[in-house]
């Protein structure tokens, strides 16, 4: 308080030297009041005319005359005490006047002097900053987006010894004062705050709900550190006054506790509940309360994570001030205050719970759609429901840790003693992790920090300075290890991790049902299911068949036949001769007269090209375009074996065509969104286009479940999980980009088409071996395992259906006739699934003489040399 005294003398001073000067030129301050108030009568007249403002003068003294003539008909003017009562009266009006002038500039920002104060219908309907929600379809609760995480609470679901600590902490006269405490008012004053403070819960409530220091920062007086003090209280109490006027005691009660800040992010008791003690506030007890209670006098010295011992004092306090005002006996009190301080932290974060990657995705959809409509999605209090399933996300999510983590114990085996990261002829590439590191955010904060005078201190902190850090692991039960290690050896660490995304749709709605975008996105933040893109491989190959089934023009059928023969195709691209000779995954080809269908289910690429070749890469490109690939794809002789980039969430919905009897539907994430009070504020549809006939999807499907049925079929391990029930069917593709990078499966069934990728995050982080990292080895694993957890839940025997029947179909699918001798006795391999190649084997060079087949690597596609 010495520094308001100094200032109050300071004050003081400088008024009494203007009295002094005043003085010294032989004036009296009534002289100075008097030419003051000519120079306004004049400054006035020159605006407002000189007859106006007589007439004002006029009026002004008639009633002035007629005031003190009925005083004097009660008192007399001769009398010892009249001039005190005079001086006093014209005082108590003068500071009327002036009272009535600040409250005027007060709220009305009077030439912008005191900053903005609420308006009339932000009093009568205060907006608090809530927190957006995201709900599964089921309505399950799978995440937050917020400024302030709160959520609101009514007053029924307050705690009765909540509310008695609240009132005998921090103004224990709530219910008899209107808004301000005189005597807790008058007590500050006088004790210079050491008593307490004169504020009371509709203040504070005023201060939390209109932010009324934080408004008052843009007034021109507010850069006055004294009059903001007293600009900042004389708002509170005005909006004190008038929150008692429009609301109830029990209204100002329950937006004080959805309003207060708790610290450790959490805003609004229901969230404080949970954060602290992972319970709901109406199953809070009384040392609880009272230590949420205790929080409010300084949020961050008592909080009890940080503080324990000085938040259970503060918690014994308020338990003291309960007891004080009756609220518990003394007894009570004591053995409350004897109880150990106990707390179950649950923090909450935006992308804490299920779908964590999904959440990226409706950030990103409801923001947009906010802007257009106005809403934000931090401070609105939206409930956003989604079209994920629950259940199904969690099963996607138990499926892709199982076989993940079994997959990995593989990898690591399989490269044990050596680094993943090879070149094309299986070395390790040099300096591979040194170009990562120059990548990351620490590597430039030290350059900022150490260049251009100190260049080696900069992989000296990177290789040397270790730091205690917390891991994914897949051995530890919680899911990390806490290790020290450098950020150099912890980014080799993590390049050691196969990734994976996982994805499943319904395919009549394009309502997405699951989205696993990666292992863990505590630790892994990118997303393979849409962010990530890489080659298809085979899983291209399907809109190959497509157009050739589809296109009026080559008119084929599923019981057409191709022959398995060495393929060249010699073109111009960029004024370059260029030749592509693509190989079969087995190695050699068979020269046999195989049907689309078998061609398909084998995945013989030497097939796929010259299909390609007869439909034109431009009109499979059109095709794949037409049925949901958005992504950038060259038309180029390979693109049939997948050479251009996709993500999986495109893949999938472009297989969902064929589940939906030939029409689009674009991926569908958000279903509906509501306000604050339920209220649907708008609803999504995916909106339906015809892609290809209703015969060539009934027709794709039949192809698709060849993968399964034909002999050779690269998508048979999906019969070792139990899928098949209630005459449940299912087509399916896997996909193998070169050297093993990428790994790819999709299954199409009646009701739902999933979709995983399995792969490094740098393709030449792989398995060096066609039979350990083909994507019947990789991805198909997780979709299966994940297809077995949802058939086998009873919620989703719908689900399993056959295909409907063709109706119409015109082209020859059944009777194909006999396979020639050598096809017929062609053994069955799936793990040879002639996946395609990694982007630096599609790029031809000028027309040369063919590289021999390396037998150790299985290659599926040729390189020509000049």
């Amino acid at each position: 308080m010495s520094q308001y005294r100094k200032r109050f003398r300071t004050v003081r001073h400088a008024f009494g030297a203007f009295r002094r000067r005043i003085k010294e030129r032989g004036l009296r301050l009534g002289d100075v009041r008097r030419g003051v108030g000519r120079q306004l009568y004049k400054q006035t007249a020159r605006i407002a005319g000189e007859e106006r403002v007589s007439s004002w003068a006029a009026a002004y003294r008639g009633y002035q005359e007629r005031f003190w003539t009925f005083v004097h008909q009660y008192i007399d003017p001769e009398s010892w005490y009249y001039p005190y009562l005079k001086f006093l009266t014209k005082g108590f009006l003068w500071g009327s006047l002036l009272l009535g002038i600040y409250v005027f500039v007060l709220n009305y920002n009077f030439l912008y002097l005191t900053g903005t104060m609420p308006s009339v219908e932000e009093l009568k309907n205060p907006k608090l900053n809530q927190a957006s929600e995201i709900y599964s379809q089921d309505k399950v609760l799978i995440g937050k987006f917020y400024a302030e995480n709160r959520t609101p609470i009514k007053f029924e679901n307050i705690p009765k010894p909540l509310i008695n600590a609240l009132i005998a902490t921090e103004d224990a006269r709530f219910y008899e004062h209107g808004g301000i405490d005189p005597r807790a008012l008058g007590r500050a004053i006088i004790s210079f705050g050491r008593d307490g403070g004169g504020s009371t819960i509709t203040q504070q409530l005023a201060k939390n709900l209109f932010k009324t220091r934080r408004k008052s920062e843009t007034g021109i007086l507010t850069r006055i550190p004294f009059v903001r003090k007293i600009i900042y209280k004389s708002k509170e109490w005005l909006m004190a006054l008038k929150l008692e006027r429009n609301f109830s005691k029990n209204e100002i009660i329950t937006y004080y506790f959805n309003t207060v800040d708790f610290g450790s992010n959490a805003f609004g008791l229901k969230t404080a509940a949970r954060t602290f003690f992972n319970k709901v506030p109406d199953s809070l007890n009384v040392q609880e309360g009272a230590v949420l209670v205790g929080l409010q006098k300084a949020t961050t010295s008592y909080n009890p994570l940080r503080n324990p011992n000085r938040s259970k004092v503060r918690r014994n306090v308020v338990i003291g001030q309960m007891a004080k005002y009756n609220f518990l006996t003394k007894n009570q009190a004591d053995s409350i205050s004897a109880l150990p301080l106990e707390t179950d932290y649950t923090p909450e974060n935006p992308y804490s719970g299920p779908a964590s990657y999904l959440k990226n995705a409706v950030e990103d959809y409801v923001s947009k759609w906010g802007e257009e409509n106005g809403y934000d999605l931090n401070t609105d209090g939206l409930r956003i429901i989604t079209t994920i399933d629950s259940k199904m996300q969690t099963y996607a999510e138990e499926a892709t840790g199982e076989k993940m983590k079994q997959l990995q114990r593989t990898f690591d085996n399989h490269w044990r003693g050596r680094n993943p990261w090879t070149d094309e002829d299986g070395n390790e590439l040099p300096g591979f992790i040194d170009s990562v590191a120059r990548r990351t955010e620490r590597y430039k904060t030290l350059s900022r920090r150490f260049m251009p005078l100190y260049p080696d201190s900069i992989m000296y902190y990177m290789k040397n300075k270790k730091y205690k850090m917390r891991v994914f692991s897949w051995n530890n039960k919680k899911g990390y290890d806490s290790t020290f290690m450098t950020p150099y050896d912890s980014i080799a660490y993590y390049k050691h991790f196969l990734q994976a995304g996982m994805v499943a749709m319904d395919p009549h709605t394009g309502y997405i049902r699951a989205w696993v975008g990666g292992l863990d996105y505590d630790y892994f933040k990118y997303d393979h299911v849409k962010q990530g893109k890489r080659q298809p491989g085979s899983t291209f190959k399907p809109f190959v068949y497509t157009t050739a089934i589809d296109d009026t023009l080559i008119n084929m059928a599923p019981c057409d036949r191709i022959q398995d023969k060495p393929f060249r195709k010699e073109y111009r691209e960029n004024g370059e001769d260029k030749v592509w000779e693509p190989r079969n995954s087995v190695g050699y080809f068979s020269y046999s007269n195989m049907t689309l269908r078998r061609a398909m289910a084998r995945s013989v690429n030497s097939i796929t090209a010259q299909l390609t070749d007869q439909v034109t890469p431009e009109r499979v490109v059109q095709y794949a375009r037409r049925m949901g690939i958005k992504s950038r794809l060259q038309a180029v002789p390979s693109i049939g074996l997948g050479s251009s980039d996709v993500s999986l969430y495109e893949l999938v919905g472009a297989y969902c065509t064929f589940a939906n009897d030939g029409e689009t539907t674009d991926p569908l994430i958000v279903q509906r969104i509501e306000d604050r009070d339920g209220n649907v504020i708008e609803t999504f549809t995916s909106p339906h286009k015809r892609a290809i006939s209703p015969e060539t999807a009934f027709l794709m499907r039949y192809m698709l479940q060849g993968g399964l049925q034909e002999s050779g079929g690269t998508s048979q391990n999906l019969w070792s999980y139990n899928l098949f029930r209630n005459r449940n069917e299912i087509g399916a593709k896997t996909g193998t980009t070169s050297n093993n990078s990428d790994g790819w499966f999709v299954a199409v069934s009646n009701q739902l088409v999933v979709g995983a990728w399995v792969g490094g995050d740098d393709r030449s982080i792989h398995f060096r071996s066609t039979d350990l990292g083909e994507g019947a080895k990789t991805a198909l694993p997780l979709v299966g395992r994940f297809l077995e957890k949802v058939y086998t839940d009873p919620k989703f025997k719908s689900l399993q259906q056959p295909f409907p029947k063709g109706v119409g179909i015109t082209k020859n699918y059944l009777d194909c006739g006999y396979d020639d001798e050598e096809e017929s006795t062609e053994e069955s391999d799936s793990t040879d699934t002639g996946e395609m190649i990694d982007s630096t084997f599609f790029q031809p060079v000028p027309i040369p003489d063919a590289i021999p087949l390396q037998k150790e690597q299985k290659d599926t596609t040729t390189k020509s040399q000049p």
